[in-house]
């Protein structure tokens, strides 16, 4: 080939790589993937505002976050051709309806668990977790002779690390000799979860417990499935002589036009046994969970005054016996103690993991610490201090075994027992989580911006030599 034909062509492959260069690096990556469990949310931090407040009998927590605008629907039935057909399950990103109920969440520790103080809630998200792109099937955790079959898991949740054996297998769960001493020796986290269609009609917030799995209390909860699997059919309808009404009209539920002081859920009270023969009609629509006041250690958590959205934002206030008497449920609060607190926020018809979480923060009664609980005389807090400040972010496909491997590079600074807030802002994190969800998009995009860097320097090499050989003629 002629060097002017071959100067043109290595020109040509130096423009072609330049401009692969510039289309393969961090162009074209993140995508929402419904089929891999995928979706980002277009927010990826949010400002909470937190308050604590105890009197030696009850602890008080108050809560305030952004939203556009309530969602207080959850999971509801619409009868259609002749059958009742569900809407509001969890799905990966928002709800299609908006039928998908706003959240609040904490954990708390006492020093029982001590990754969690340096971690949060990260040390909870272990192998194959649900709604991960790797999930583990509903038929294998039914499978696990433990979790499956005695426990009744369908999914892998929250669990701590060392219930299991190896922490990058969900189903290697330690033998439950030693789960039941792990759990007297106080390692669990307890789990305050306030729901807005489950929690605020009846004035309770869920009590829950995180350990080798995310459990109830022990106790009745504050709702139940209103769903006969062997009828296929609702278990309860509201009765219309307490009520007014056999049903909810999917119309009103579509437009949004139930509001809190409407009736939008159904509660134990209200209901009757539910009638197949009755002159159902398109568009009656029942809710899939009955509320009821619950009953023993999981009924310990409850609202306190009324829990509302306002002017863009809820204001949640939680109340609970600082002592319930249940040790292995609960986190006794204790004047002049440290205690280790999380916090999650679901919104904008968000469920499973697409919530907002935060780094581990410390809270003192009467103990320094970032925010101390005010000590007050009297059946209620006033309120007087100001809010702390928490920034929630997106936490992603980050689980405890990838922080742990060598993939994560702060791996070390783990073993070293470094916290992660002392390395790390909530803006890197939930950036680092969006990172982790395309893992391997972006390994691929790099290889193939190294192969067109390379072409590139060779092409210039290439057209270099041919240049300075031809002024040397």
């Amino acid at each position: 080939m002629p060097k002017k034909n071959l100067l043109n062509a290595v020109v040509a492959l130096f423009l072609l790589m330049l401009v692969l260069s510039w289309f393969f690096h961090g162009s074209g990556v993140v995508h929402n993937d419904l089929k891999r469990n995928i979706y980002i949310p277009e927010t990826l931090t949010l400002p909470l505002q937190v308050k604590a407040a105890y009197n030696g009998d009850k602890m008080f927590f108050r809560y305030r976050w952004s939203a556009k605008q309530p969602h207080i629907y959850h999971d509801m039935m619409k009868f259609q051709g002749g059958k009742w057909e569900r809407y509001g399950k969890s799905v990966p990103g928002p709800q299609p309806q908006g039928i998908y109920e706003d959240r609040m969440t904490m954990l708390v520790d006492d020093g029982s668990v001590p990754e969690f103080e340096k971690y949060g809630g990260y040390i909870t998200i272990g192998d194959r977790m649900r709604f991960f792109t790797n999930e583990a099937k509903k038929e294998e955790v039914e499978a696990h002779p433990y979790l499956g079959k005695q426990k009744k898991q369908v999914e892998v949740g929250k669990h701590l690390p060392e219930t299991r054996a190896n922490v990058g297998d969900w189903k290697s769960v330690v033998p439950e000799v030693q789960l039941k001493a792990q759990r007297q020796a106080g390692y669990f986290l307890d789990l305050w979860h306030w729901r807005a269609h489950r929690s605020s009609p009846i004035g309770k917030s869920d009590d829950q417990v995180i350990a080798e799995a995310r459990y109830g209390d022990e106790g009745k909860g504050p709702f139940f499935d209103n769903w006969d699997k062997d009828k296929k059919q609702p278990k309860l309808m509201f009765d219309a002589a307490k009520v007014g009404k056999t049903a909810l009209n999917w119309d009103d539920l579509a437009n949004r036009k139930l509001g809190f002081d409407d009736l939008y859920y159904l509660r134990e009270d209200q209901a009757k046994p539910y009638d197949p023969n009755h002159a159902w009609k398109e568009g009656d629509t029942l809710p899939r969970r009955v509320l009821r006041l619950g009953e023993g250690s999981r009924a310990d958590i409850s609202v306190q005054g009324q829990a509302r959205w306002k002017d863009g934002y809820w204001d949640v206030t939680l109340v609970r016996a600082m002592d319930t008497g249940h040790p292995l449920d609960d986190k006794a609060f204790v004047d002049n103690r440290v205690y280790s607190v999380a916090f999650g926020v679901h919104r904008d018809a968000f469920g499973s993991r697409w919530h907002l979480v935060s780094l581990p923060k410390r809270l003192g009664l009467n103990r320094q610490a970032d925010f101390t609980a005010a000590r007050f005389e009297g059946a209620e807090p006033k309120w007087e201090q100001d809010w702390y400040n928490v920034t929630l972010f997106y936490p992603g496909q980050v689980s405890w075994p990838l922080l742990t491997s060598a993939r994560h590079a702060g791996a070390e600074n783990i073993k070293k027992g470094i916290p992660v807030r002392a390395r790390h802002s909530e803006v890197q994190l939930a950036h680092y989580g969006v990172e982790m969800e395309f893992y391997d998009e972006i390994r691929k995009q790099w290889l193939y911006t190294l192969l067109a860097g390379v072409l590139l320097i060779v092409g210039f090499g290439i057209a270099l030599n041919l240049l300075l050989g031809k002024k040397e003629k």
